[in-house]
């Protein structure tokens, strides 16, 4: 096995800030939480399509796409939950290196998880959006059908804060 002790950071010429300049904006992750149905994809979209319209470079980064590619070997316990944002914010990091307005619509229930990826960036650069639908409320709108399904006894894990008792 590959030892990481042997990996050493190479630094680049072009740094964060001279991509920020060079896309004339500050770069940061608005990052959405809230249960299923709160409207965090709905929310994220329409603020990606105003700061596109309005010049900026932006990047939409959706709970249930990452988990088509980057994170589909993941599944929904909590070790995998926390996995998942783990991945999402070094992703976000990246983005924001790149001098991207970082647009994050996740469940991410554990604020532990959302901590850890605001440690990731400089301060300042991480703003947290909670939505706070009431879960009646996410669950008559349940545009996936996961909380009938839970109820149902068909899936777990459909949030680990609110469903437990299902």
């Amino acid at each position: 096995m590959d030892n990481p002790n042997n990996l050493v950071w190479h630094p680049h010429t072009i740094t964060g800030r001279d991509r920020a300049r060079h896309n004339a904006q500050r770069p940061f992750v608005v990052w959405f939480t809230g249960l299923s149905g709160s409207g965090k994809s709905t929310l994220a979209g329409a603020l990606e399509e105003r700061l596109f319209a309005q010049g900026h470079r932006c990047y939409l980064l959706d709970g249930d796409n990452i988990r088509h590619g980057l994170n589909k070997d993941l599944g929904f316990g909590d070790a995998d939950r926390v996995e998942n944002i783990r991945r999402v914010g070094e992703l976000c990091k990246i983005l924001v290196d790149a001098g991207l307005i970082v647009i994050a619509g996740f469940i991410s229930p554990f604020a532990r998880d959302r901590a850890m990826v605001r440690h990731l960036l400089e301060p300042g650069e991480f703003v947290e959006v909670h939505l706070n639908a009431p879960l009646a409320v996410c669950e008559q709108r349940d545009p996936k059908g996961l909380y009938r399904k839970a109820r149902a006894g068909e899936i777990r894990h459909v949030t680990p804060h609110d469903m437990r008792s299902c």
